[in-house]
């Protein structure tokens, strides 16, 4: 009996260190494929620090997203390789990588997770369909992001009440597939265009509720609809594209503001201008959809 329970307990062992083995060598994998420079594993290790030691109830999306402020904008930043690579760059952003970025963070936050390697795998999550790193995996449409996100149990999107969402729009979109010429990793892998078409394909001819520009208002309606911290997805009328530029919601006294990686002041700022007069300043832009972090 004492060999029998013996024999057990080795094999129990056995198992958990077989188990631990291969959950390191799957992060070891993973770190691998990430491109990162050292002062950006240290800035994550010190934004995470910092939001340890803020009182209970912060809106980790607002911290994480003021914290990055001034953040010079720079395009394109997951396109300078010929492969896909997860890359971490907190040195330059674009709207995308701000916002996963302030996600990713916050998803450590609300877990206990306080690692570089924490950060990583929660960004690629966010990032790519099913976590897969790879180019035709990666969510270029943010409609497809928005549905992969909240099947992964992220996000959820905001569809009411009516007002202030009154309005629906028909998904369509072909840009990527119909403009490969402007993606020089298609144009170097032609045989992805098939894989990215399967992805436009997904989301095409799906609806959903938006709140359009000029229903914007500082009023309860647009205040119980739109929390701090939510994304901010705003659509565009441009023919292929879903959506056009993305950001994060902060209510000041006079209104709706928007915390961006901003191609306009070349920089992450948390905009001055009420995300109502900024919008109309942009004929293309229609509305906007609103996603929750949960």
């Amino acid at each position: 009996m004492k060999i029998f329970v013996l024999f057990k307990h080795i094999m129990r062992n056995k198992i958990l260190l077989l188990a631990t083995l291969l959950l390191m060598a799957g992060m070891r994998s993973m770190m691998a494929r990430t491109q990162y420079s050292h002062a950006d594993s240290i800035k994550v290790v010190q934004l995470l620090q910092k939001a340890g030691k803020q009182k209970k109830g912060t809106n980790y999306m607002i911290f994480f997203a003021r914290e990055l402020r001034d953040i010079p904008y720079v395009a394109k930043t997951l396109e300078e390789n010929k492969e896909e690579w997860l890359i971490v760059n907190l040195r330059q952003l674009d709207c995308t990588t701000y916002v996963e970025s302030v996600v990713a963070l916050t998803e450590c936050m609300k877990h206990g997770k306080r690692t570089f390697s924490d950060y990583c795998d929660y960004l690629r999550q966010i990032r790519y369909k099913g976590g897969k790193i790879g180019y035709p995996y990666r969510l270029h449409y943010f409609s497809v992001w928005i549905t992969d996100n909240t099947q992964m149990g992220f996000v959820e999107e905001v569809q009411t009440p009516n007002p202030p969402f009154t309005r629906i729009q028909d998904i369509n979109v072909d840009y990527m597939t119909s403009h490969p010429q402007l993606y020089p990793m298609l144009m170097a892998h032609k045989e992805w265009i098939k894989e990215i078409g399967k992805l436009e394909k997904e989301i095409s001819g799906k609806q959903k509720r938006y709140i359009p520009k000029n229903a914007i208002n500082n009023n309860k309606a647009c205040r119980a609809a739109i929390h701090d911290g939510d994304i901010i997805a705003i659509i565009t009328r441009k023919k292929g594209l879903d959506t056009s530029h993305i950001g994060i919601a902060v209510w000041h006294k006079d209104g709706l503001h928007m915390l961006n990686a901003s191609q306009i002041h070349k920089k992450v700022v948390e905009e001055p201008m009420l995300l109502r007069a900024y919008m109309q300043k942009h004929p293309s832009q229609v509305g906007i959809r609103i996603i929750r972090v949960k």
